[in-house]
């Protein structure tokens, strides 16, 4: 897989954030197509990305194959204030789109709607060491070739220019490839009471 050119997501470009949005969910299911999974194909992406495209823009970057973004890393510098402008920006426009009787109960739709209306927080032992955190999600075309390290290598840049110190992601347990590819850049994990998470120094 050859590296490919990387670039500032154009968060303000309409058609962008819809191929971000998808690229969210094509790799929601452990890193594979969540498509199936949901009713709402914009859901996933609403949980887990349009935040930060719209509250932190300078820290989203693609990957870009010369057709568009093939791949994305996205990121908050203070978790803490990002789960405050959450609450204030972003959460109360969804929770009045999505009641929280939306979709049948159990399925997966309903679980992303509890958590527009109940977002989990960090625990404060990982932000105190690690206040910034990333998500980053690759298309099989992007994998390989070294272009997750350089999304992931880009965002810390641009987070040490910020004077962060450090950064946690979550990840799925049965993820092994993800856990083995964060263990390796020298995430290590962090013993929370709920969920996989890493830490990095910076």
């Amino acid at each position: 897989m050859a590296s490919l050119p990387l670039r500032p997501a154009r968060v303000t470009d309409l058609a962008e954030v819809d191929r971000l949005y998808d690229i969210c969910l094509r790799t929601g299911a452990d890193g594979g197509d969540a498509t199936a999974r949901y009713r709402d194909p914009r859901l996933l992406g609403e949980v887990y990305l349009g935040a930060y495209l719209a509250l932190e823009p300078d820290l989203a970057f693609v990957v870009d194959d010369g057709t568009g973004a093939v791949g994305y890393v996205i990121g908050a510098a203070d978790t803490r204030e990002f789960e405050a402008r959450c609450e204030r920006e972003w959460w109360p426009t969804l929770r009045e789109r999505y009641p929280l009787d939306s979709f049948p109960a159990e399925s997966p739709d309903a679980g992303l709607v509890a958590q527009i209306h109940s977002p989990g927080t960090a625990e404060q032992d990982v932000v105190d060491l690690y206040p910034a955190h990333l998500h980053v999600d690759l298309l099989p075309q992007a994998q390989g070739g070294g272009n997750g390290r350089r999304l992931l290598e880009t965002l810390f840049d641009a987070l040490r220019e910020r004077g962060v110190q450090g950064v946690h992601l979550g990840v799925s347990e049965t993820n092994a490839s993800a856990i083995g590819f964060y263990e390796h850049l020298g995430f290590e994990r962090l013993v929370v009471p709920q969920g996989y998470v890493l830490g990095l120094k910076l």
